[in-house]
């Protein structure tokens, strides 16, 4: 069983629309200069040390986030929080993303993850899930503007590395407070703005609002704004960055979905063309590497159960048939999970679908429901 990172020279470019064509950029938060404007989104439970070094391998990646990590957890040793945090050769530039209420912890964990060598310290004031709101984290950050700004400006007094802020539009639609913290975080030092075009209220519902995204863009006077939310193709960044004037996008379920969205994006604006994603064969080999690279970290006793969510998108995106996921799902041990993507090899993809060929597009879908019983 082989393939290559690079989809196969066979499968012709598909070309973008002329007028999407955009000159190559780079962004800086303060003194950091990211390589591309395009930046992995922080996303819980997949954007682990393993899935970075995924898409930077495959190319065009300026900036990889881990998972939110719990300042206070991070102080008390919690092998989870300082799991969360590791990193390696050709992890860079490398951000953690911290979330918490207290000022002086999240300054302290600013310090000690500056201590480790990290490039950027990023705040959560974005997560919508209730065990995290209810703690005055996340998204509930949004209704304390005074409060809200001292634990930013604390943070960022509190280390030399570039500090920035990954936020909502607002707690509801009656309170779309971004652009006001934007001009406030900018006057305190932070050096650029993350925001999902979503209120607190909204989770996951709905669509995202461009006009909400550029009204943050009008509100700063020089540091870069950066757009999220819905963004799964090519076409999708190049509408945000229309629309809303952002200086560059995040990218996390478009990138579980297709990892080489990154790099298509970089081919995008400097060609005006880009290579499809991966084949069946290029994301069996994605997905027999990331699960080595699990296991060697982590030990097979740990790395099966926690692979099973990552491996689910990888065979959904493969167009493996659902039993066969199913048998890979209920793998105990490597053994297991080693014999059960031999039969999906020896399968290959549903109905007309080759080993190297196009595969249809996939999308992964968010959270349903009122955020409150997430």
């Amino acid at each position: 069983m082989s393939a290559t990172l690079a989809p196969p020279a066979a499968r012709s470019a598909r070309p973008a629309k002329p007028q999407a064509t955009y000159s190559p950029q780079t962004l800086r938060f303060g003194a950091l200069e990211l390589p591309t404007r395009w930046l992995l989104s922080p996303l819980a439970g997949f954007t682990n040390l393993e899935f970075r070094k995924i898409a930077r391998d495959l190319g065009g990646v300026g900036l990889g986030t881990t998972d939110l990590v719990n300042a206070r957890g991070l102080l008390e040793g919690s092998k989870k929080s300082l799991e969360l945090i590791e990193t390696g050769p050709g992890d860079s530039p490398f951000a953690v993303q911290l979330f918490g209420n207290d000022a002086h912890l999240m300054s302290e964990a600013a310090k000690l993850v500056e201590g480790r060598g990290v490039d950027s310290i990023d705040i959560n004031m974005g997560c919508p899930v209730d065990r995290v709101c209810k703690t005055g984290a996340g998204s509930k950050l949004m209704q304390d503007t005074s409060r809200t700004t001292d634990l930013v400006t604390a943070v960022v007094n509190a280390v030399e590395v570039p500090v920035t802020v990954k936020m909502r539009l607002g707690w509801d639609d009656k309170q779309l407070t971004a652009p006001d913290f934007a001009r406030r975080f900018e006057d305190c030092g932070v050096t650029a703005v993350m925001i999902h075009g979503r209120t607190r209220a909204q989770g996951f519902s709905g669509t995202i609002s461009l006009p909400g995204i550029a009204a943050v863009c009008d509100a700063v006077s020089s540091i870069p704004v950066i757009g999220n939310g819905d963004v799964r193709s090519v076409e999708d960044a190049d509408r945000m960055l229309k629309e809303t004037g952002c200086d560059g996008v995040s990218v996390g379920r478009g990138a579980l979905a297709n990892p080489w969205i990154f790099r298509q994006l970089v081919q995008w604006e400097t060609t005006g063309s880009y290579d499809p994603p991966g084949s069946f064969a290029d994301r069996m080999e994605l997905l027999k590497r990331q699960f080595g690279d699990l296991c060697d970290r982590h030990g097979e006793e740990r790395a099966v159960p926690r692979f099973r969510k990552m491996a689910h998108w990888y065979l959904k995106a493969m167009r493996v048939r659902a039993e066969l996921r199913g048998v890979v799902q209920q793998a105990k041990d490597r053994a297991e999970f080693d014999a059960a993507l031999q039969r999906v090899w020896d399968e290959g993809p549903i109905g007309q679908l080759t080993r190297t060929g196009l595969l249809p597009d996939m999308q992964v879908p968010v959270p349903k429901g009122p955020v409150e019983r997430w």
